[in-house]
């Protein structure tokens, strides 16, 4: 990675550091998806073998892996700064010219912006890993090689996060424009073909563990066409849900949307900064040699692209030698690939805000259930942060180098409650000590039997974790070797119900009162939250002010 890199990186890692906040004491961030437990175990839920659809494969086997060498909540923090970083310098190698301040701009952009501050108070970092490797890949394929290593970071976030990049992706291998001078010939018609089908393999391969479990699961593939209504794309300020759309917000879930996002002055903004990027990227498309040119000097020869100011260019063929100005170079002759992936992107994500294309989304679920990955369509707005923030990078190389920098500061503006935890959501807290009292005790029984967990609901607010809705972390943190902890996956949206995908919980939710069919279902022990009545006829074996913990036998 060059110095731009290097330096963007840094970048990231600080606006990390400033976003998580009060994240980054000792703890567990728990809020929405994003569910953290300490010491975690090798389970079926872990390789996608019990619970709903395989969301979380691989990206829980890679926490539990890492967390045998290191503790589980620093784990949890070093993979949300690295998205940071990972993002931040990825964008900023995608921008051309041999000047740094507008490369920053493009990175503090992409990871600072509407889509990453929802995605994130939802808790989807696996989705938010394979964002932070979008640009990657994109710079892979502009330097003409498949993305192997690039893909790794949404190979890891698994589902949602390899087909966001595959939108991206696909396009972007297909694309080309005309060739700069100096560069390498954009390969023929026939070359694209094979290019693309190359990254078309690559992404089916790191995408086995997750596809594998699927298609094979007991229960099949299943999207209730609920979903489709629940996860709509819906406004998060005044002027409407494509204007959010467009300005990378318009997320579902209204917990999820950040402090003061209903501000007119705010959404102008947002959107403003989004439309500024489009249209710097779009001029550069029509004249990148007039952007590839030292900013400070007026272009007067085409051969003094990218030369060293200090040096006289005597031969055409040394133009884009230098390898740190390159790089920027050839990903702009991949501009209408990433034009094409931010435009259906923004078609998918406005699927859902007209009842025809809701209807559509039905019918296609119908049809086929995996078409319920274009449920949460908000999600595929991905390439179009992307695009916005490197041409953000690209029209701050058209100003005067004095304005560069402060112009890296714009997106915090724009987006200023993400910071110290999103005002505090983002908070660290510890497990209580009854909740590893429990896992013990379940750990130390040699009789074979499953856990069970009530309320049986999917989300929970406890008052430990400050009230924050999150997934309950008793499917991660009560399994033990053995065991599968049983949980209703079901969501509540409103008064909106998108069924369970778990054969096993729809069985059990037909017998909570009843022990003695509990334990013929396979349960050995149920957990119950504090508040929530006891299970009569079952024994109690721990009792404290969190939870309460009872054995059903036979």
């Amino acid at each position: 990675m060059s110095r731009y890199g290097w330096w963007a990186a840094l970048l990231g890692t600080g606006l990390g550091a400033l976003c998580l906040g009060p994240g980054l004491a000792p703890g567990y961030i728990l809020i929405q998806d994003m569910v953290f437990v300490p010491d975690p175990v090798f389970s079926p839920f872990t390789f996608g073998l019990a619970g709903g659809a395989p969301r979380a494969v691989p990206s829980d086997l890679a926490v539990t892996v890492l967390a045998q060498v290191l503790p589980a909540d620093l784990v949890q923090k070093l993979v949300l700064l690295g998205v940071f970083a990972l993002g931040c310098s990825g964008a900023a190698l995608l921008v051309p010219g041999a000047a740094l301040a507008p490369r920053l701009v493009a990175g503090a952009f992409y990871v600072w912006n509407p889509y990453v501050a929802e995605r994130l108070l939802m808790g989807q970092w696996a989705l938010l890993l394979g964002y932070a490797g979008l640009p990657w890949v994109v710079l892979a394929l502009a330097r003409g090689r498949l993305p192997a290593v690039a893909l790794l970071p949404a190979a890891v976030g698994g589902f949602a996060a390899m087909i966001v990049t595959a939108v991206t992706a696909l396009p972007v291998a297909l694309s080309g424009t005309a060739r700069l001078s100096g560069t390498a010939r954009l390969p023929g018609t026939a070359q694209r073909w094979k290019r693309a089908g190359g990254v078309a393999l690559l992404l089916v391969a790191f995408s086995l563990p997750w596809l594998v479990t699927a298609l094979t699961r007991a229960d099949g593939l299943t999207g209730d066409p609920v979903g489709v209504d629940a996860f709509a794309a819906r406004a998060d300020g005044p002027f409407g849900t494509v204007v959010s759309l467009l300005s990378l917000g318009g997320i579902w879930n209204a917990w999820a949307v950040p402090p003061g996002f209903d501000h007119p002055v705010t959404a102008a903004a947002r959107l403003a900064l989004v439309l500024a990027g489009v249209a710097g990227f779009w001029l550069t498309l029509k004249d990148p040699k007039q952007l590839l040119k030292d900013p400070k000097q007026p272009l007067k020869d085409p051969k003094q692209l990218l030369k060293d100011p200090k040096q006289p260019l005597k031969d055409p063929k040394q133009l884009l030698k230098d390898p740190e100005s390159r790089e920027g170079a050839e990903a702009v002759r991949f501009g209408p690939g990433l034009v094409v992936a931010a435009g259906l992107g923004f078609l998918i994500a406005c699927l859902g805000v007209t009842e025809p294309g809701r209807d559509l989304l039905k019918w296609l679920i119908g049809v086929w259930s995996g078409f319920a990955v274009l449920r949460d369509a908000q999600q595929y707005l991905a390439p179009l942060a992307l695009l916005a923030a490197v041409g953000l990078g690209m029209l701050t190389a058209r100003v005067t180098s004095r304005w560069a920098v402060a112009l890296a500061l714009v997106p915090l503006a724009v987006v200023p409650t993400l910071a110290w935890g999103a005002s505090g959501a983002l908070a660290a807290v510890p497990y209580p000590l009854s909740w590893v009292e429990a896992r013990e005790v379940i750990g130390r029984d040699p009789v074979r039997g499953d856990v069970l967990v009530l309320p049986f609901e999917s989300y929970r607010r406890f008052p430990w974790n400050g009230d924050r809705a999150v997934l309950d972390p008793a499917q991660r943190f009560f399994a033990t070797p053995g065991r599968e902890v049983v949980v209703n996956d079901s969501v509540r949206v409103g008064e909106l119900v998108v069924g369970t995908e778990d054969s096993r919980a729809k069985r059990v939710a037909a017998v909570l009162g009843d022990p003695r069919r509990l334990a013929e279902e396979g349960i050995r022990y149920v957990v119950v939250d504090a508040g929530t009545s006891g299970l009569p006829g079952a024994r109690l074996v721990l009792d404290r002010p969190e939870l309460r913990l009872y054995v059903v036998d036979l």
